[in-house]
């Protein structure tokens, strides 16, 4: 296995970000400006009619001016033919951070109006991403929503290509029913994918998922929406809107899906504008206790008309009163009721929270009742207690698991179950978080001892591979970025000539058990294979 990283002019590669079916990802430093940056390279070098497209849509893409695109620095090509494209690097991790977690919906709305925006700058720009998913949202430090990903390296014929192949693209989960079946997409299909990204922030899951490639598809095809718990039924229309299974029956475009999600932020209005208010408590102790300003005596002359309209009078002003109270009291049982609902909600969340369910399953969880107390009560000290100790009960199942995975030296595989994925997952909580930050750095610092172990026992290109593993942890951590630096110079002095001598015989030493000698090359196979 190959780990040399590439040498781009201009930059300081550092590791490698990630690596799709295309293109590779890099993490590193254009030096004239000293930034950071994500660096993408191609992996195939003699397609040319492919590597033509990707700059086309690379330039296209640099040329949208958004907050919510991703900013595109430099396209080039490297001296052995591979194409890169430098854009930047956004440390702020992306959506899938948060699965499982129930978003408060002004958020949710906020970052789908967004993203919505930064899409409708690229439909009109002739554009698809065709790949709308959690993995593709970042974060900035601000809370800023980045696309990224927008299929620069796919053609927009592409997709008429690959449908016609029998072929899908985009991901499973996040895809629209014609993207599954195959079919030719429109920017609709886009509005599909925002839609299930929008209802996952809203009730913790993507209810499309299912237990294989098959099932997760015939759902985008088949299965409805779920229905929704009622301090979220305002959104249901939209929704239903954006994952209509008939594309014609979806938002034209991002701009009338703006317009839509802009009503649900506007006040709703009353019916009868011109009805006169209720009575205020002054008012009505006014009504109540000082009936000679309601219905004052008539004169003496209209006594005998007055007392055959007092009946009616005295009947009108009871009626009123009687109307007066039974607001009072329907108010006072509205947040007698509201106060009980909440009160049951942290309980449940409560009960949750020591069963340890904490964000699963869906809707039954110690954050998702939580959360609902606070829809009903923004002021709810409770509730936001309540989901302050989820976060650090959280937080501390992380820590238990990734001291767990140092132990069997599970660092950084599997992906999703290694010791920085966890680490990773606090700080996805709790940015600085300082012992999870020490965890990252003692993996490094792991790496750079077996590091130097190969260098001792001549093994250069494991000590290569251990030092690009402990970057991937902690890209700054200094020990590793030294030992990368030193590693040509060690790698030369290795190689250069030595000056002959007489041969010694070696020193006399232990003899050591057959177990000893096997365990050793043993344990070294066994790391090798963790790794590679």
């Amino acid at each position: 296995m190959d780990e040399r990283l590439p040498e781009i002019p201009g930059y300081s590669v550092h590791s490698r970000l990630g690596k799709g079916g295309m293109a590779e990802v890099y993490l590193a430093t254009q030096e004239s400006l000293h930034r950071k940056v994500a660096v993408k390279v191609l992996l195939s070098a003699n397609d040319e009619a492919f590597s033509k497209r990707f700059i086309r849509e690379g330039h296209i893409v640099a040329s949208l001016h958004h907050p919510t695109i991703i900013t595109i620095h430099d396209i080039n090509r490297l001296a052995d033919g591979h194409y890169y494209l430098a854009m930047e690097f956004v440390a702020g991790g992306d959506l899938t951070r948060h699965k499982g977690e129930v978003f408060e919906p002004r958020r949710a709305l906020d970052i789908v109006r967004q993203i919505a925006t930064g899409l409708a700058v690229v439909h009109e720009q002739g554009l698809i991403h065709r790949d709308i998913k959690p993995a593709n949202i970042l974060f900035r430090s601000d809370g800023t929503p980045v696309i990224t990903d927008f299929g620069i390296a796919k053609a927009l014929e592409m997709d008429s290509e690959l449908t016609g192949l029998g072929i899908a693209v985009g991901s499973p989960a996040y895809s629209s029913p014609e993207q599954a079946q195959c079919q030719p997409l429109d920017i609709r299909t886009d509005i599909y994918s925002l839609g299930v990204i929008l209802l996952e922030m809203l009730i913790g899951t993507n209810p499309f998922r299912g237990a294989s490639y098959t099932q997760t598809v015939m759902n985008h095809v088949q299965m409805p929406p779920p229905s929704l718990p009622a301090h979220i039924s305002p959104y249901k229309a939209v929704l239903e809107r954006m994952l209509a299974k008939d594309p014609n029956q979806r938002f034209a475009d991002c701009r009338a899906l703006l317009q839509a999600l802009d009503e649900l932020d506007q006040p709703e209005q009353p019916d009868e504008p011109d009805e006169p208010d209720e009575p205020s408590e002054v008012e009505l102790e006014s009504t109540r206790f000082a009936p000679a300003l309601i219905d004052p005596a008539p004169p003496q002359a209209e006594a005998e008309p007055a007392r055959r309209r007092s009946p009616n009078r005295r009947l009108a002003l009871w009626a009123l009163g009687s109307l007066l109270l039974l607001g009072a009291a329907s108010g006072t049982g509205l947040y007698l009721q509201q106060r009980i609902e909440i009160a049951e909600l942290l309980t449940r969340g409560e009960q949750r929270l020591a069963a340890g369910q904490l964000v699963e399953p869906a809707q039954d969880n110690a954050e998702y009742f939580f959360n609902q107390a606070l829809q009903l009560d923004e002021a709810s000290a409770e509730a936001r207690q309540g989901l302050q100790r989820v976060a650090a009960a959280r937080i501390a199942g992380y820590r238990q698991l990734a001291e767990q995975r140092i132990a069997e030296e599970h660092l950084l595989e599997p992906e999703d179950d290694s010791a920085v994925f966890y680490y990773r997952q606090i700080l996805g909580l709790a940015p600085r978080h300082a012992q999870a930050l020490a965890g990252l750095n003692q993996v490094a610092l792991l790496y750079a001892e077996m590091s130097e172990s190969a260098y001792a026992k001549g093994n250069h290109d494991l000590a290569r591979a251990y030092i690009k593993h402990g970057l991937e942890a902690r890209p700054d951590s200094p020990e590793l970025l030294a030992l990368r630096d030193q590693h040509e110079q060690r790698t030369r002095s290795r190689q250069a000539p030595r000056p002959s001598a007489a041969p010694r015989s070696p020193p006399p030493s232990a003899p050591q058990s057959t177990d000893e000698q096997a365990e050793q090359p043993n344990a070294v196979k066994r790391l090798w294979n963790r790794l590679f």
